[in-house]
């Protein structure tokens, strides 16, 4: 056996995997990602949801988005106040933060709504365009009350009653999960202090409202012309309330001869 062969081998071998070794520490540090402290200390504040409910696609790209100041530190719909101080503190910046909740705009219960037919079928919103006439409830833009928001909800924050969903406050994070699971696009996230809200979505002409929902909005401008803040214009048929110019008088739910505007407590 030729040991020197040998040796020379293993010396080879070894000079080669150090070298490697060397390149491949090399090319790690040239080709690192340097990694935001700021990011990362805000990530961590973040409660790791996920869960969309804040405009971006989860956690991470929030931080990222509030380190970078393209989103505000009170961003978070779902770690609420404490966890928008908290981060307000680490940027050194007053985070005001507004809570909010879903609201179902929407008041076609099963005794208000007229129906089409009977429907035994499964209880599914989403295989509601599978269906003739897109569901039961002659009104198109009416809530289906098969609870396809309630599945999606992890607060128990949602209940279907008469076949409407509806919101508890109290419970809601505002995460928005029921808002992208709603078919009809009838949920909507507004600010819990918000004084009045609309409780219905058709834009449909108000001769086909009446003949379809005993509370539906027929666009009849009451509310515009009565609101002494210029707060409410109807657009398409529909009250669009500025929230900024509400003071919650509540001339126009007084005045609504449908019901459809609500003043909230």
């Amino acid at each position: 056996m030729d040991w020197f062969s040998i040796l020379i081998a293993t010396a080879a071998v070894g000079c080669i995997g150090l070298l490697i070794g060397l390149l491949l520490g090399l090319a790690a540090k040239k080709l690192a990602v340097k990694e935001d402290r700021k990011v990362t200390q805000i990530l961590e504040l973040l409660p790791g949801n996920n869960c969309g409910g804040c405009g971006y696609a989860g956690c991470a790209d929030l931080a990222k988005a509030i380190a970078s100041g393209a989103a505000s530190a009170a961003s978070c719909p779902v770690g609420g106040e404490t966890v928008s101080t908290r981060i307000g503190e680490l940027l050194g910046e007053t985070a005001a933060f507004e809570k909010r909740t879903a609201f179902v705009a929407c008041s076609g219960s099963c005794e208000i709504v007229e129906k089409k037919y009977d429907y035994y079928g499964e209880k599914s919103c989403e295989l509601m365009d599978y269906v003739p006439g897109k569901g039961e409830k002659r009104c198109q833009s009416a809530c289906l009350g098969y609870g396809s928001c309630v599945k999606v909800c992890t607060y128990d924050a949602i209940s279907v009653r008469d076949g409407v969903a509806v919101v508890d406050p109290e419970k809601c994070s505002a995460c928005g999960k029921c808002v992208q699971a709603c078919p009809k696009h009838l949920i909507r996230l507004v600010p819990v202090k918000q004084k009045v809200v609309l409780a219905c979505s058709s834009h449909d002409i108000g001769k086909n409202v009446m003949s379809a929902c005993e509370k539906g909005c027929i666009g009849c401008k009451k509310c515009e012309r009565s609101c002494p803040k210029k707060a409410i214009v109807v657009k398409n048929n529909l009250p669009e309330i500025d929230e900024s110019l509400c003071v919650g008088c509540g001339i126009c739910v007084r005045d609504c001869p449908r019901g459809v505007l609500l003043r909230r407590q």
